[in-house]
């Protein structure tokens, strides 16, 4: 408390600086959540819990929808977050978080209620939040726009940047984040995935599948009054104690959301509302779906089963979510506009496990990695869903649509489940034949034309009434009342496919529209000019109608159109010849090259920084149906302007992806009920499938220069470990488990992260870490830079009968893989090591891709994906008798001979690839001098293993010359590449590097004297050396010193 006052003594004088324009800031304050406070504060009991069992929450009382009880908290979880407040000026929004986590839940006893307690302590916590505020601004200047007390002790207030920057200073505050926004990123997939037949029967059916699970969607919203979310009448929901989310009432209509399969309904929108964007007409200040978003993903996961899909009098088969018998718990955070703040979601999540969901579904992710946090792991987003996890919650989220580029997922943490999207064995095709016999291919979800009968083509470009002033595209039908309905009556209306569809201000509906009012017997829309990889989806319409989808296929429709239409001296159309019948779209077409990875899904490899710096980690997890999914749609929905007051639509997305993936854990957290977020994630990933349905390794759909798109071999940065296999999930054999511990170890391990900042976020100091981050616990091995051989260690605990299993490895030619050992039994409930090593073979710039694959005598399969690049050792060697010229000795001289920009190409080598080296020059071999006239060269020594690679030894004016070349050089590539400059002055045996940010640091010692002049232990031996090399992008702060050392096996004892 003295600590708070003498901070806000300090900086009250600032208050009234509120000279900037507000924005959302999320703030973290010291002090821990509710969760996770064992006492400690005077007057405070504790209201953190630890049990080996889930918590009994009917002895809770509730005080409002924040002080809600930790219903899913996993006998293995040992905390949450700290807590979470948001304020509001006239400013930015800002989320401060505070407090630090308790290390265990203590035991709740059957009838003993906290809700005074957590009443008391909740009311501490805002109290603070309120009074640190008060203390620092003048009321009216800020507007706090949220407490979060549960998995994060801190708040997120509106205010100007100037006052953010006086909240950093308070000694109370650990944190401040400004605010940023996030983006929303079926009939068939439970028969695709093999459900009915293979993983409903063992929970009792599909009635009984996902019954007593909670899957909470932060999303949009959700239509209630869907028939994928109606409440079954011969059999009702019953009480659910364990859930004690609460209910709004429509506005409007004044009913309530929730009807028992809808067990909550809650919506967050301060910081839309703070930030000026919110539409309360449209937005609805209600969980209403005012998107459509919210309740398609909703239904995909947990919608009742059997629901008719019925559009324009046609039936597209029946709808069901993946685990119809779930309960559905909606945190409403995106709006249709804007999408979301992450202030928004942050309290939806909290607020969900709170509420005590099992299961997360995030159809959710920031449009870029923040920018605002170093770490792609650690920001208030991914320190919450942390937490969730930490609670016992499984959380699924869409990997992103940025594909099929490398490195575009949004979805980077290791306790997250990450969704990339497939293409299932569904296809919507037809055809158009024309008069002259050509039929041509296309894309079309309507009824045919008459059989056995053609109609003119007429072009919408050709009818229009001569009053129209256009300002719109005509030939994209979009206005009936600017064509000729005496000319298109009858006949088949020819449109043109603009990048006004691509955008939304054109639909294949509004075309379907036009052509009806007009009394068209159809219409083709035909695409005359696409960029490669463009993609298109059938559209449902009423209306014969088809997309001819290929450019050749188009231009050959409009040369038989010109041909066959005669026209006068002005251009006017005579006589309309050309003629044409549609095929039936309506019935789709199943493949066996199916699932294939979607275009839009984001590919890998994952980050761990806003430098695009790779991670050690691999991302995404898993493949799942994401392409042309049915779902139920809400009326008022735009998300789609094909689907415009529909109440079922047919889209596609990770955001489709990843609440299958969400459905799918709450059938293997009801068959085992009791394990952990990461026990789930294991099996979705060890038990998924590598093959498509006809046998063949998957295909990934990628960009062609030539056609819309091709088809690629995939690579786990598409699929992570592959599609799931549900039936196989259900029982995995053998799982790889982690807890908050590894989670924290893995965090305190990855390179660059300050562990400051990992203390203000989790409130847990770096008392542990694990070597490397590839070291976590996880079902698959990634390392980004591979340097001769490392050793990976994983666990697994078998969840089946006593078997033994073998273990066979498959790598790429350029790293040798092995596993140790080859065979082990395990007893149930048994937990053993193995260690793989990885070790480079070649250097080819390029990852590799393997796996291991554990077969038990069973019959359990469990197979990890691994992925690795190798990189040379490479040391830099100045030594005593080198000069330029210099053809023999103990080191090499290299010669800058024009080319500037193969530094680019030799950086991209050297980065990241040194190592110590201490010994003597002879152990070195002859040196070779390299004139880089060209690359070749140089990149063939390289990948034959010579060990000495870089040395500049300049003399007098060469010094001057290279100085010019580099700069030039850089300022030709700069930032994308980095320069290394390296100093050998005329007196023997020391290097020296500019002191620049974008060089490598390296120290070359040769005699004592030299050594005791910069601190070091002199070495007795003076002909002995040792070479200090350190990538140029690398932390040279001590802790990054220190972590480098870890790395590469040195003692603090050595010498360097």
């Amino acid at each position: 408390m003295g600590a708070l006052e003498l901070g806000g003594a300090l900086l009250v004088l600032f208050a009234v600086l509120t000279i900037g324009k507000a924005e959302i800031y999320i703030v973290t304050v010291e002090g821990e959540p509710i969760i996770s406070y064992t006492g400690g504060v005077d007057g405070f009991e504790a209201t953190a819990v630890e049990s080996d069992e889930k918590i009994d929450t009917t002895s809770w009382t509730y005080l409002d929808p924040i002080l809600k009880p930790p219903f899913s908290i996993n006998k293995s979880s040992l905390g949450l977050t700290p807590t979470i407040t948001i304020l509001l000026t006239s400013a930015k929004i800002y989320i401060v978080i505070s407090g630090s986590f308790a290390y265990h839940f203590f035991s709740l006893s059957c009838g003993y209620s906290f809700s005074e307690k957590v009443k008391s302590y909740a009311r501490h916590l805002e109290n603070k939040h309120d009074m640190l505020l008060g203390m620092l601004f003048e009321r009216g200047t800020y507007k706090k726009l949220y407490s979060y007390r549960h998995l994060f002790n801190g708040f997120a207030v509106h205010i100007s940047p100037e006052q953010a920057e006086i909240l950093r200073r308070s000694l109370s505050v650990k944190s401040v984040a400004r605010d940023w926004k996030v983006r929303r990123l079926t009939t068939h997939t439970p028969q695709f995935l093999g459900l009915p037949t293979g993983v409903w029967p063992t929970g009792g059916g599909f009635d009984r599948a996902g019954e007593d699970i909670v899957i909470g969607f932060v999303d949009s919203g959700i239509y209630p009054y869907h028939p994928s979310f109606a409440t079954h009448n011969t059999d009702p929901y019953g009480p659910f104690p364990k859930y004690r989310g609460k209910c709004e009432h429509d506005p409007d209509t004044k009913r309530n959301f929730c009807n028992g399969k809808i067990i909550g309904a809650q919506h967050f929108a301060e910081a839309a509302i703070a930030a000026g964007v919110f539409n309360p007409s449209i937005d609805f200040a209600s969980p209403m779906d005012g998107d459509g978003h919210g309740s398609h993903t909703a239904a995909i996961a947990a919608g009742n089963n059997g629901i008719p899909v019925r559009m324009h009098g046609y039936e597209f088969g029946k709808a069901s979510g993946m685990a119809p018998r779930a309960r559905i718990a909606v945190y409403k955070a995106l709006y249709r506009l804007f999408g979301g703040f992450v202030a928004d979601v942050v309290a939806a999540i909290d607020q969900a496990v709170y509420d005590g969901v099992d299961i997360l579904s995030l159809s959710v992710g920031p449009n870029s990695p923040p920018a605002n946090t170093k770490i792609t792991y650690l920001n208030p987003f991914d320190a919450t869903l942390l937490s969730a996890v930490k609670a016992g919650v499984f959380v699924a989220q869409a990997a992103g649509n940025g594909g099929p580029f490398p490195k575009t997922l949004v979805s980077y943490s290791p306790w997250i489940a990450s969704v990339a999207a497939a293409i299932d064995d569904r296809r919507y095709k037809n055809h158009l034949t024309l008069g002259n016999g050509k039929i041509l291919a296309g894309l079309g979800l309507s009824p045919a034309t008459h059989p056995n009968q053609s109609y003119t083509l007429v072009a919408a470009n050709d009818v229009l009434l001569d009053s129209s002033v256009m300002k719109y595209s005509p030939s994209d039908c979009q206005r009936p009342e600017v064509l000729n309905k005496n000319l298109v009556q009858g006949n088949i209306l020819l449109c043109g496919y603009s990048f006004n569809f691509v955008v939304g201000t054109a639909s294949i509906k509004k075309v379907s529209e036009t052509a009806k009012s007009l009394g068209a017997i159809g219409f083709v829309l035909a695409v005359e000019n696409v960029s490669p990889g463009t993609k298109f989806d059938p559209v449902p319409v009423g209306t014969p109608g088809i997309l001819i989808t290929d450019v050749s296929k188009s231009m050959d429709l409009v040369d038989y159109y010109n041909i066959s239409t005669s026209r006068d001296w002005t251009g006017r159309v005579r006589s309309f010849k050309a003629t044409g019948s549609i095929g039936d779209g309506l019935m789709p077409i199943l493949y066996k090259s199916a699932p294939q990875v979607a275009l839009f899904s984001a590919r890998g490899p994952n980050i761990r920084d806003f430098s695009f710096q790779d991670a050690d980690l691999l991302k995404p997890d898993i493949l799942a149906p994401g392409s042309l999914i049915w779902a139920a749609w809400s009326p008022n929905g735009t998300d789609e302007a094909n689907y415009v007051g529909e109440g079922f639509a047919m889209i596609s997305g990770t955001s489709m992806a990843a609440p299958h993936i969400a459905g799918i854990a709450a059938l293997v957290k009801q068959k085992h009920p009791h394990w952990s977020p990461a026990a789930i994630k294991s099996a979705l990933m060890t038990t998924s499938t590598t093959l498509d349905r006809g046998g063949r390794p998957l295909q990934a759909q990628q960009y062609s220069e030539t056609e819309a798109m091709k088809l690629v071999a995939a690579t786990p940065f598409d699929y992570g470990s592959g599609h799931v296999n549900p039936r196989a999930a259900l029982d995995p054999g053998l799982i790889f488990d982690a807890g908050y511990v590894d989670y924290l170890g893995f965090l305190c391990t990855t390179p660059g992260i300050d562990v400051h900042e990992i203390k203000n976020y989790t409130s847990t100091p770096c008392n542990y870490t694990m070597g490397h981050p590839w070291n976590l616990n996880t079902p698959s091995i990634t390392i980004s830079h591979l340097v001769r051989t490392q050793t990976v260690t994983r666990t697994v605990t078998n969840v089946a009968e006593e078997e033994t299993y073998v273990l066979r490895t498959r790598m790429a030619p350029a790293i040798a893989i092995e596993a140790n050992p080859t065979a082990m039994t395990l007893k149930p409930g048994a937990s053993r090591k193995f260690s793989i090593s990885l070790t480079v073979r070649s250097v080819t710039g390029t990852y590799s891709f393997g796996e291991v694959l554990m077969k038990g005598s069973r019959g359990h399969k469990v197979r990890i994906p691994v992925v690795a690049m190798g990189f040379q050792r490479c040391y830099v060697l100045c030594a005593d008798d080198v000069t330029e010229g210099t053809e023999r000795g103990s080191g090499v001289s290299i010669y800058i001979m024009g080319d500037p920009s193969f530094f680019d190409r030799m950086i991209s080598h050297l980065r990241a690839t040194c190592k110590y080296y201490s010994g003597y020059p002879k152990d070195l071999g002859p040196s070779q001098v390299i004139h880089f006239t060209s690359e070749r060269e140089f990149v063939q020594l390289l990948r034959e293993g010579y060990p000495v690679v870089v040395a500049f030894t300049i003399r007098g004016n060469y010094t001057e010359h290279l100085d010019k070349v580099l700069e030039e050089a850089a300022a030709e590539f700069y930032p994308h590449v980095k320069f290394m400059r390296v100093e050998c002055p005329k007196y023997p045996g020391f290097c020296i590097t500019r002191q620049r940010k974008e060089y490598p640091f390296i120290e070359i010692f040769h005699s004592p004297e030299q050594a005791l002049n910069q601190g070091r232990v002199a070495d007795p031996n003076i002909t002995k050396y040792s070479v200090k090399v350190l990538p140029f992008n690398y932390d040279n702060s001590c802790y990054g010193f220190r972590e480098f050392f870890k790395r590469h096996g040195i003692g603090a004892s050595q010498a360097k």
